[in-house]
């Protein structure tokens, strides 16, 4: 299958991707309904970015894909798409979805994609068939589409106007600002067949159709979520964005530190940051206990909650405030910092309980791109993540920290209180006590995972993602990275062939010379 949407249509059906807020899927043409549907993505009540219409796709009772989808037939197409256009213009005030006609498994599918407006609340009839049009506001709620009413029509009406900040264009800058290298990688990392056409098209036209680019033709403008994760320096645009990764081998009241200031699009360096702290200040404890088979093993910080922490700040913060996102580690904690603080609607109770969920998000583009880059889920189930990832690693739990005001969030990862540190940072050094020996597992003979295994014997010199894939037998990219790439770069057995670029096109990845010793000695 060949998309020009901002998605895998392909991945998220093979993938059984459950009916949500943001997916629908429909057996066959049914305006009334789908006009709805539209309707409440447009009005993006929870800032969620809007969502997809996939028509020609049946479903089962829990709302997972159905294979075969039962499709469209050709002498359809045409009917339903004037048809559409028809019944669009009856939405007030006037919105468009953007439409895709799709293959998947010898079927047409119809995908509209109704990112959420500029121009909301929008109303469109109960019925656009019918010959009376009663008009009426719609909202998504979990995977269903509902009237507004009551307090919740309220809310939605004095969100007139209210574009979030990512949303907005930047009257400071031109879409000469955008770059197409950047927005080429993303579009093949995400699996867009428009990757196939950047060549082909100007700027402003593929800017346009990733919704990067808004304004007339004759004063096209970028967006601020552009700029942020399409040109590689945004802090032109928006000052002091950035992560700033600070070590304090004295604590926070001592005479030295090490500083290391992340600049450039905010995916990018939303993983370098990651990556840099999992390669100077992650380190493995393993306990042998004398009188059990079974090893204890532990992180000093366990890297899924340092994951989720990095991207909630970036996700978050204000890109209206000149303040970097702040990551100081010491031998006592790891915490990172934001401004401003969470919604006024999120209780700090909550937040420790990991219960908060959020009715608005400061940056919903931004959410969006994170979440098609899989760096988050955005269901406001990171702050629980974070606690679940604590507790499995044997942590003490995390603190959450913000003010009256809510200028600022901290979230305070204490470190595992039987890590070892050295003088420079984690203990490498095997400690022995009368009962136990402890040793933290050197970097010259990591433990690696039964899959990281499976992907050093699969190396042939220096191979692409997508090949390393195809000789694992694996289709899902999420798994791969998660399961695989992720853990082999961590434990230093595999490298990129370009660090400082770790989303190229040209990414290439190939064992390190511990890796290679590995290998070997498993052969042998």
């Amino acid at each position: 299958m060949t998309s020009k949407l901002p998605i895998n249509l392909e991945n998220l059906l093979r993938q059984r991707q459950v009916e949500g807020e943001r997916i629908e899927y429909k057996a066959g043409w049914n305006p009334d309904a789908i006009l709805r549907t539209l309707c409440a993505f447009a009005n993006d009540f929870e800032n969620l970015g809007g969502g997809y219409v996939v028509v020609g796709q049946d479903c089962d009772a829990n709302g997972m894909p159905v294979f075969p989808p039962v499709g469209l037939e050709e002498n359809q197409l045409d009917k339903i798409q004037n048809e559409l256009l028809g019944f669009c213009n009856l939405i007030q005030p006037p919105y468009f979805p953007l439409l895709s006609v799709e293959r998947f498994a010898d079927r047409n599918l119809l995908v509209l994609w109704a990112p959420g407006g500029l121009s909301r609340p929008y109303k469109v009839p109960k019925s656009v068939t019918a010959k009376t049009k009663e008009y009426r506001y719609y909202l998504r709620r979990y995977s269903s589409t509902i009237e507004a009413k009551g307090e919740d029509e309220r809310e939605l009406i004095s969100l007139t106007a209210q574009v979030p900040y990512d949303d907005r264009v930047n009257q400071n800058a031109t879409t000469a600002d955008l770059s197409p290298r950047l927005m080429e990688e993303f579009l093949r990392e995400v699996g867009s067949g428009l990757a196939s056409e950047v060549a082909t098209l100007p700027v402003e036209a593929l800017g346009r159709q990733m919704r990067v680019v808004a304004g007339p033709s004759e004063a096209p403008l970028p967006q601020n979520v552009g700029l942020l994760f399409f040109n590689e320096h945004p802090e032109r645009f928006f000052p002091v964005t950035q992560i700033d990764v600070v070590w304090f081998p004295e604590g926070a009241g001592g005479d030295r530190f090490e500083e290391k200031i992340f600049q450039g699009p905010l995916g990018r360096i939303t993983r370098d940051a990651i990556s840099f702290i999992q390669r100077n200040y992650l380190k493995e404890t393993v306990i042998k206990h004398p009188q059990r088979a079974e090893a204890e093993r532990f992180w000093n910080f366990p890297q899924a909650a340092i994951e989720e922490a990095v991207v909630n700040a970036i996700y978050h913060r204000s890109y209206e405030i000149r303040e970097p996102v702040e990551i100081r580690i010491s031998r006592e904690d790891l915490v990172v910092l934001s401004f401003p603080g969470p919604d006024r609607s999120i209780r700090l109770e909550d937040l420790k309980k990991g219960k908060a969920v959020s009715r608005r998000y400061r940056n919903r583009r931004i959410g969006e791109f994170l979440k098609e880059l899989d760096l988050t889920e955005g269901r406001s189930t990171g702050i629980s993540k974070i606690i679940k990832a604590m507790a499995k690693n044997g942590s003490p739990a995390p603190e959450f920290e913000t003010d009256e005001d809510r200028s600022y969030f901290l979230i305070r990862l204490p470190v595992h209180e039987k890590a070892a540190w050295g003088e420079d940072g984690p203990e490498v050094t095997p400690e022995v006590t009368p009962e136990v020996t402890a040793e933290v597992t050197p970097e010259v003979t990591p433990e690696v995972t039964p899959e990281v295994g499976k992907m050093l014997r699969v190396f042939d010199g220096e191979m692409a993602r997508q090949e390393i894939m195809s000789r694992l037998g694996l289709r899902d990219e999420k798994h791969f990275r998660e399961h695989y790439q992720q853990p082999a770069i961590a434990s230093g057995v595999v490298e990129m062939t370009i660090p400082e670029k770790p989303n190229s096109r040209l990414q290439k990845y190939r064992l390190t010379a511990l890796g290679v010793r590995m290998l070997e000695d498993h052969e042998s």
